[in-house]
Order: structure tokens, then C-alpha cells, then sequence
């Protein structure tokens, strides 16, 4: 059979199909892995306990009762209106944004939202005088997720700024470093001089880094899309409100320009595939048309469980007292067994401010990080090699893409510590052999 360009890009095996289709091997494998590598949230009990009594309620109307109303209709193309209301005087409540309806849509998660989105603001353009030109997403700092590399309908539309890197403290401790957005190399880019750039997109914590920019670093982002006359797009999956994994204290801000991308799946529901855009009134339109014509609708069992949620605020509760302190606990023992097991090697991490990863530096290692993740794969620990978090970034004179890993911190203490054990084990065996 023969694809179209657009069908071909599947046919080689990307970055995120391999990282599902590892992590789903590992699944299913008869010997226990270390799983360091996914994205899947933990299971927290007191999380798991509210979804179930939620689960529990929608039952009692039988088959006439909201769990079936929840699977047996479709919503309209924007999603369920009863969520959306919810949403509406959660962020009113909380933020004062003053937002109607007319400013949410939901989509089946992220990962469809982002395609909507970069597709939307990326690619071909048509002038009023039928000049066509082509725009690029800009990603003011990189790494940035591995899942927006490929979402793009017509080949590669991503430029991306390499980091300023500064070693820091973290807890009195050295050994970390943090990322930060070269505004130089940002501001005298051409592609942006020259009306390349359809849209400015970050992640606020960064995955896979964990980074959080600053409230300077948001405003001075968001000055220079309006100045280019440009959306600001702003992942919040691991963000406040929800699931709120960020520890520095920082401020969300929302206006006309800005359009912010939130998500169930860090709060414990990632199955239920359920993304929440919030923006003006005609994207909101536009990608409720889209939903009509990719999905018919977005899905609504999410949304069944999240809104009594929502409505009696005890989830903003849960994610602040409960999924928020796990996560920093989960990262202060990751530090500690990192510490013990490569703290005399040069082996930096950055400073942990939210998300539910480390990014770890091994600094001038004698092979690629790539190399590294088939060597632990061989002793059934699975991380994420840095390379493919540069979307838009040509990495061939940039050795730093090729020396960091993720990390993920969700996995239970036990295989936490496991798996860096290993990893511990294969980098130093590596260093002293140099």
C-alpha cells in the first residue's frame, strides 16, 4: 500500500511510539522492570479513594443515573456543558478571570489538544492576497516534552532556544542546576523578526525537566507574543490548579492572548483522556469544530468524576495537600538515593520545582544517553534519553542534549531505588573506564 506524506511520518518509529511501546512491553514482562521511564502518575491511595466514591455515586440512579448518562450520549463538539460550568466558576473563584463558557473546550487529553493546537498556529498560511508563507511553533527553552514532536500534519514546524545553564544549590546541597530562557537569543531570532513564529509555547513545569520558569520569565514570554501579535500557549499538566505539582511560589495568569492547557491525568485519571483548553472565544470555536470532525465529541467519564470534584473544591484540596507533598517526598528520596549512588562522579540534577521527574546530568559521558537507556534496558530499567526533548533544535554541536536522562518519580520506593541502583552501577562503571 502506499501512504501520503502525512501517513509516512508513522510509518518510522518516533520517540513517543517507542516510549509507549517499551513501556507497554514492560508491562507485560514476566521479570520485574524498574520502571523509571513513563509518565503514567502513581496511584495514591486518598486520590484513588475520592475518584471511587465519586465512581460509587453516579451509580445510584441506576440505569437512568449519571454514569450512564456519562457513556451513553455524547456531549456537543466543546464538551460536557456540565464540566465546562464547573470549570467556569472554579477559575472565577479561584482566579477572577471572569471567563464564560464561551472561553473552555475540552478535548480526549493533552496529547489531542497540542494537535489541535500546533496545527492551528503552525504550518502553511494564507495572506489576504493568497501569499502563502509557512509559521513555526517557538519554544522559548528547551528540552521540552517528547510528545510535541510529531503532532504536526505537514513535516517539522518547531524552532527551539537552547537554556542559559546555571549550577545552584537546592536544600543547602550542591550539585544542581537550572535551566533558564536566553531572552537574547529569544528576541534577536529571526524567524521571529521576520513573522515565522505563529505561536510561543512552554511548559509550566517543564517536562521533562521539572523546570518552572519564573513569573519574570512568564510576563517577559508573554510581552513578546503580544508583540509579534502571537498566542502564548502554556502546558499546565503538571500545574496549578490541578494536579499543582509545583513547589516554588509563582502566579498563573490568564488574558485574551494566552491560552492555557490543562489536564486530568496527573491528578491520578490518565485513562479518562480528558484535556481542557482555556482561551478566547474564537479558538474555543475552532477547536470545537475540530473535535466534531476528529472525535465527534470528548469523551465525558472524565469529566462525570471530576465535576462534583471541582464543585465542592476537594480537589484543589486533594492536589494541595495530598498529590503535591507525595511528589516532594518522592523527589527528596529519588536526591538521596542519586546522591549515594553517583554523588562523587560529576553527575548533576536539576533543581527539582515540580512535575513528577528528575533531569539528571552526566556530565561529559563517554556515550550518549541513548546508549546508556539500551545498556539499563538490557538490566530491565527503563529512563528517557535526553535527545529527543530538542524538537525544532539542530543538537548536532550541543553535546549537553545527549547527557541528561528522565527520570520518573512515580514508581513505587522500592523500584525507585532499584532502578537507580542500577543506574548507579552502569555510570560509574562507565566513568571509571574512561
Amino acid at each position: 500500500m502506499k501512504f501520503s506524506k502525512y501517513g509516512q511520518q508513522f510509518t518510522t518509529t518516533s520517540a513517543i511510539s517507542q516510549l509507549m511501546d517499551d513501556l507497554g512491553d514492560a508491562l507485560k514482562s514476566p521479570t520485574p522492570v524498574n520502571m523509571l521511564g513513563g509518565g503514567n502518575p502513581a496511584r495514591i491511595d486518598k486520590v484513588n479513594e475520592a475518584f471511587f466514591q465519586v465512581y460509587k455515586s453516579l451509580e445510584t440512579g441506576g440505569i437512568n443515573g449519571d454514569a450512564i448518562e456519562s457513556i451513553g450520549n455524547y456531549s456537543n463538539p466543546q464538551g460536557d456543558s456540565g464540566f465546562i460550568n464547573a470549570l467556569v466558576e472554579f477559575f472565577n473563584g479561584h482566579y477572577d478571570w471572569n471567563l464564560t463558557t464561551e472561553n473552555i473546550v475540552l478535548t480526549n487529553g493533552s496529547q489531542n489538544a497540542f494537535f489541535y493546537l500546533f496545527n492551528l498556529f503552525g504550518g502553511a498560511f494564507e495572506d489576504e492576497h493568497g501569499n502563502i508563507s509557512d509559521k513555526s511553533i517557538l519554544l522559548p527553552l528547551a528540552p521540552e516534552y517528547i510528545g510535541y514532536s510529531d503532532v504536526q500534519i505537514d513535516g517539522e514546524h518547531f524552532i527551539s532556544i537552547k537554556p542559559e545553564i546555571e549550577e545552584v544549590e537546592h536544600d543547602g546541597d550542591s550539585g544542581f542546576f537550572k535551566y533558564a530562557v536566553d531572552f537574547d537569543a529569544l528576541e534577536n531570532l529571526p524567524a521571529l523578526k521576520n513573522g515565522k513564529v505563529g505561536a510561543i509555547c512552554c511548559s509550566r513545569p517543564t517536562n521533562p525537566t521539572g523546570n518552572v520558569l519564573t513569573d519574570d520569565e512568564m510576563a517577559h514570554l508573554a510581552q513578546i507574543a503580544k508583540q509579534y501579535d502571537v498566542p502564548l500557549i502554556i502546558d499546565n499538566a503538571y500545574g496549578e490548579p490541578f494536579p499543582n505539582i509545583i513547589y516554588p511560589d509563582v502566579n498563573l495568569n490568564w488574558d485574551s492572548n494566552t491560552i492555557l492547557c490543562f489536564s486530568l491525568s496527573k491528578i491520578g485519571l490518565p485513562g479518562a483522556r480528558t484535556g481542557i483548553i482555556i482561551a478566547a472565544p474564537e479558538v474555543v470555536k475552532t477547536v470545537s469544530a475540530m473535535n466534531a470532525v476528529v472525535n465527534l465529541a470528548p469523551t465525558r467519564f472524565g469529566a462525570a468524576i471530576a465535576t462534583p470534584l471541582l464543585e465542592d473544591d476537594r480537589l484543589k484540596q486533594l492536589c494541595d495537600e495530598t498529590i503535591q507533598p507525595f511528589y516532594a517526598r518522592k523527589a527528596k528520596k529519588a536526591i538521596k538515593h542519586i546522591k549515594e549512588e553517583m554523588g562523587d562522579y560529576p553527575v548533576l540534577i536539576h533543581k527539582p520545582e515540580g512535575a513528577i521527574f528528575l533531569w539528571v546530568w552526566f556530565k561529559d559521558l563517554p556515550i550518549s544517553t541513548t546508549e546508556l537507556y539500551d545498556r539499563l534496558k538490557q538490566k530491565n530499567t527503563l529512563i528517557i534519553p535526553s535527545e529527543h526533548f530538542y524538537p525544532g533544535l539542530d543538537t548536532s554541536d550541543y553535546p549537553h542534549a545527549f547527557e541528561c536522562i528522565r527520570m520518573s518519580i512515580a514508581a513505587s520506593d522500592e523500584t525507585l531505588e532499584s532502578g537507580i541502583k542500577v543506574i548507579g552501577e552502569v555510570v560509574r562503571e562507565l566513568y571509571d573506564s574512561k
